[in-house]
């Protein structure tokens, strides 16, 4: 660990300027207490760094959170070995991007389950006793719920180190969460527009607590982190489904992990309540297990946490990117991508070179600098990747 100011300490070996800079100056915000964690994995974000932990007192930082609300990961550790699993992985792949649209999900009314009219049911009913009307936000919210999205959410099957199945997958909030999160944003700036409030980046624009304004984002953000849960369980399972059929038995799961990754929750820290936004950070009390995704076609971590005080009780999301999604385009092929592929099951296409292991941290390095933050309880090896474009 560095103390890099009096307000920010960092996990990170790896840390490139622009990224320390702008951690430096979110941690200069006069309602930080007591500091900013910065996760291994940090890297360049909208306005607060991705891997960052940012508690605030009296004061909140919509762009802090991000505009993926509650993105995260769910994990299910079934009964099978490897030796169960048919050959032809191919099938599993292909059905799984049929079951579970990859895009905004214009189609997805056509696989819609009577577990997915529940989920959507709870939705609704928890939107209208906050006065939410999610439609406002997004015309299909509703057909979102079971979505995947593109980027670096993807679904996977993988192996852990004694040869046992999980299925893995990383989602958020979708479309829906995203126009809440824009919202809120674009209130917190014109509100310290109107204020007169000197701000180091407009991106660093916050709500007062106790205003109208904070009250209301509270409100629709926590909701927005329920509806990924949700997504996640309803993607999962579509997926258990999916395996049940490629295996010819049932799925059983004996182990269920489903966290959020970027988010805001209330939090006891160094004697005082503060909102604690995790952008792009996971929950690590002690005893806590949570999900550390590698990068396309890298290891992922089961883990749980240690409960460290200065890092606020978190740890990294993941990888981190060190190559936006531009360069990495104009620096490698999908020759490059095939190579570091090699042996899973994905679909071939140009459209994933953005999202090759290469455009991310090391996630051995940043599970090294994590050491003290998380014990690893398992790492998992893919051997199924679904992702959309």
């Amino acid at each position: 660990m560095e103390r890099i100011s009096p307000t920010l300490l960092s996990w990170a070996s790896v840390l490139g300027e622009g990224t320390r800079a702008q951690a430096v100056t979110t941690a200069s915000m006069p309602f930080i207490h007591p500091h900013v964690a910065l996760m291994p994995d940090a890297h360049l974000g909208l306005g607060a760094t991705v891997g960052s932990v940012i508690p605030t007192r009296g004061a909140i930082i919509p762009a802090a959170v991000g505009v993926d609300i509650g993105c995260g990961m769910i994990a299910v550790r079934t009964q099978h070995s490897a030796a169960d699993l048919p050959g032809d992985r191919r099938r599993l792949r292909e059905a799984v991007e049929r079951a579970v649209p990859l895009s905004a999900g214009a189609h997805n009314d056509a696989v819609t389950r009577d577990y997915t009219r529940e989920r959507l049911a709870v939705l609704r009913r928890e939107a209208e006793e906050i006065g939410l009307d999610p439609a406002s936000y997004s015309r299909h919210w509703e057909l979102q719920l079971g979505t995947l999205g593109s980027g670096n959410h993807f679904i996977e099957v993988s192996i852990d180190e004694e040869d046992r199945v999980w299925l893995f997958l990383h989602s958020g909030s979708r479309g829906v969460g995203n126009k809440i999160a824009q919202k809120h944003i674009a209130v917190a700036r014109k509100r310290c527009e109107r204020e007169g409030i000197d701000l180091p980046d407009r991106d660093l624009a916050w709500l007062a607590e106790g205003t109208g304004s904070f009250d209301a984002y509270i409100r629709e953000m926590q909701w927005a982190q329920h509806y990924a849960l949700l997504n996640r369980e309803e993607m999962m399972d579509r997926l258990v489904t999916e395996v049940e059929r490629w295996t010819g038995g049932p799925v059983e799961r004996t182990e269920e992990i489903n966290c959020h990754h970027n988010y805001t929750e209330r939090e006891e820290h160094f004697g005082e309540d503060v909102w604690l936004s995790r952008k792009g950070a996971i929950n690590a009390e002690a005893g806590r297990p949570s999900l550390i995704p590698g990068s396309m076609g890298t290891a992922s971590y089961v883990v749980v946490g240690r409960g460290d005080e200065d890092s606020l009780r978190s740890a990294p999301h993941g990888a981190g990117r060190s190559f936006s999604r531009t360069r990495a385009r104009k620096t490698f092929s999908q020759d490059d991508l095939r190579a570091a592929m090699a042996g899973i099951e994905y679909r071939d296409t140009s459209a994933f070179i953005d999202e090759i292991p290469a455009a991310y941290k090391d996630i051995d390095v940043v599970m090294a600098d994590a050491r003290d933050l998380v014990e690893v309880r398992h790492v998992l090896r893919q051997i199924v990747n679904v992702k959309g474009d």
